[in-house]
């Protein structure tokens, strides 16, 4: 029976969730922080640069991006698509798989990973070309994991740049590919590299609107932008690719090969990621590419892990 007391006790109840809730929703909503992240493409120019090469602050999380993995036929002189079936295109003399385990035991804040695709494969565009959807996600998903597996690697980097594809398509294989990955315990993490280009913005947020809550983070390629760039205009297209790949956590770039494009650190890129960081956007770093900054004794790397280790 419902008496006057339990009516009462029940309004009592009632109204202290309805006082929290109302409190819960006045609170301001949390500060965005900015991530301590440092990522290093390495072994794609065959110059003979080692893991053990590249200085590893402890005050970051350092992922190394094997560069590249390409579902190719190995004969250079005549490459040919392999339908998801993907080949190791790095100098895997010098990153081999027990340089690999040697510096995930040195530095317990060194993850790794393999990224898929890239520009050119024998002096060709390497094209990202399925035969079908589940084809390729089948043969991509038993490929990748010997050689993850092989390798200790912890994580994939998708940087097709090239397509035969439609972007439906290219976000059905990629974004079916990380599910499996994840969900069979093969990979941890995963991202995307893309840079300002319409064909290739197409198929990257194609894949974005559909998988972007299993893609960890976007090394967009800020590089590629024209050489000569303000930091004015970098945080302008920082903010720019924020708010195409809503939600997603993505880091600032620089290249150090010849002749880059984007905004260098001569003309303020640090800078530029201070202020990203005071803002809480910085995402991370990014730089490509280890083997080209041997020849500086890594001079930008160093720089980058400092100002993502030091708080504030």
């Amino acid at each position: 029976m419902i008496t006057a007391r339990n009516l009462m006790a029940s309004f009592a109840v009632s109204s202290l969730f309805f006082i929290l809730l109302q409190a819960l929703l006045l609170l301001p909503p949390p500060a965005a922080s900015s991530s301590n992240l440092f990522r290093e493409y390495i072994g794609a120019l065959f110059n003979g640069v080692r893991f053990s090469d590249v200085p590893v602050d402890p005050g970051v999380q350092f992922h190394f991006i094997l560069a590249f993995a390409i579902d190719y036929t190995t004969n250079l002189d005549s490459p040919s698509p392999t339908n998801g079936n993907f080949n190791i295109f790095w100098d895997s003399q010098n990153l081999s798989p027990a340089r690999a385990a040697a510096i995930k035991r040195s530095h317990p804040n060194v993850r790794l990973a393999v990224s898929l695709g890239g520009d050119s494969v024998g002096g060709r565009f390497a094209n990202f070309t399925p035969t079908s959807i589940d084809s390729w996600v089948d043969n991509a998903v038993a490929s990748l994991t010997g050689i993850i597996k092989k390798y200790h690697l912890d994580g994939i980097d998708v940087d097709y740049e090239h397509f035969e594809a439609d972007p439906d398509t290219f976000a059905e294989c990629v974004g079916r590919l990380v599910t499996r990955l994840k969900r069979s315990g093969v990979i941890s993490f995963a991202s995307i590299a893309p840079f300002d280009n319409d064909e290739v913005q197409r198929h990257y947020l194609a894949l974005w609107n559909k998988y972007g809550q299993i893609i960890d983070y976007v090394n967009f390629q800020f590089y590629a932008y024209d050489a000569g760039t303000t930091v004015s205009q970098f945080l302008s297209y920082f903010d720019q690719q924020k708010s195409n790949y809503r939600g997603g956590r993505i880091l600032a770039s620089i290249s150090t090969e010849k002749n880059p494009g984007g905004l260098s650190p001569q003309n303020g890129f640090f800078r530029a990621c201070r202020t990203l960081k005071r803002q809480g956007k910085l995402g991370g770093i990014f730089i490509w590419a280890a083997d080209a900054s041997k020849s500086d004794g890594f001079r930008y790397e160093k720089q980058a892990q400092t100002l993502l280790s030091v708080s504030g």
